[in-house]
């Protein structure tokens, strides 16, 4: 099965960011079909994507984030400020994290050295934290949305608290993917 590790956002953020999507789709003047906007329900702050786990190996897992968890405190995190990976012609508009970025990225940190050694290979750039909220399918979609999204490094969604981290199945479907909790660690 397809499996991730993340964080989960608040009802608060969801609504503040389903706002932004619709404000930035009708400023950029995108159509439906050049872009998949993430539906606010999915937005979830990802610190590992896994890819395929074997059954037998869920457990070592979940293991090994519980252990993280355990030597990590909880603490609240911005979500703010919307940006876009692909340079002038967007190819993922975000938005990303503020206060409590370091916290975040000691998290992400601390699983990558257990992962590693279990056999899930470390992530060749810098961890960023951020919420995905679009996907572009067509690059001229994509250079109205880099171009609108400029407008935005102001934007906040306000604020979670992070005081847990999930493991996740990702199921891919037509319709887009299904996220299923398989299990949920509290920071200590």
């Amino acid at each position: 099965m397809r499996c991730f590790i993340a964080i989960d956002i608040n009802d608060e953020v969801r609504a503040a960011l389903a706002d932004l999507q619709e404000e930035l789709g009708e400023r950029a003047d995108v159509k439906k079909g050049d872009v998949k906007w993430v539906r606010p329900e999915s937005v979830h702050l990802t610190l590992k994507f896994l890819g395929e786990v074997k059954d037998a190996r869920l457990m070592e897992v979940c293991n090994i984030v519980e252990e993280v968890c355990g030597r990590h405190k909880s603490f609240e995190l911005d979500i703010e400020q919307v940006g876009c990976f692909g340079g002038r012609s967007a190819r993922v508009v975000w938005v990303g994290t503020g206060a409590g970025g370091d916290s975040l990225k000691q998290l992400a940190e601390g699983l990558e050295e257990p992962l590693a050694a279990a056999g899930w290979p470390k992530e060749g750039r810098e961890f960023a934290g951020h919420l995905t909220i679009c996907r572009v399918k067509k690059s001229s979609a994509g250079v109205k949305l880099a171009k609108a999204s400029e407008e935005y490094k102001d934007f906040k969604a306000g604020m979670i608290t992070v005081d847990s981290v999930s493991v996740y199945q990702s199921e891919l479907t037509p319709k887009g993917p299904i996220y299923t909790v398989l299990a949920n660690f509290k920071l200590k």
